[in-house]
């Protein structure tokens, strides 16, 4: 038989882990992005296209997309797309030549959590 302690200490590690799950899981994680990480594209983008699994905040958000000799390419500001909160757009103020880039982005999800986290994707 278990004692009032026992079964009150079960019931907060209950109640704990029902509150602390949902809080693990409430981040945006990159979902998909174009150019696709990996991906060899023969057409330089015009915008860089990531979908995470949760809605953003675009004005805490941001990118930064570098070439393979670690020149910054310029990109535009940051939007997320009237449609789909969980979709942010980066413009490239300029024609991708040929090479290797690498995306490092960070975002805040509409709950107040930051991720972020990079990948790469080449021009042909």
């Amino acid at each position: 038989m278990l004692t009032s302690a026992v079964r009150r200490w079960r019931m907060i590690a209950l109640i704990t882990a029902l509150f602390a799950t949902p809080a693990a899981l409430a981040h945006a994680h990159l979902k998909n992005q174009y150019p696709a990480a990996g991906a060899e594209v023969t057409a330089a983008p015009q915008a860089l296209t990531l979908t995470f699994s949760e809605g953003i905040e675009a004005q805490f958000s941001g990118i930064s997309v570098t070439g393979s000799q670690q020149q910054i390419i310029p990109t535009g500001a940051i939007k997320r797309n009237e449609n789909d909160k969980m979709q942010m757009i980066v413009p490239l103020e300029q024609p991708l030549t040929p090479g290797q880039y690498t995306v490092n982005w960070h975002v805040v999800s509409v709950d107040g959590h930051k991720t972020h986290g990079q990948y790469q994707f080449s021009v042909k």
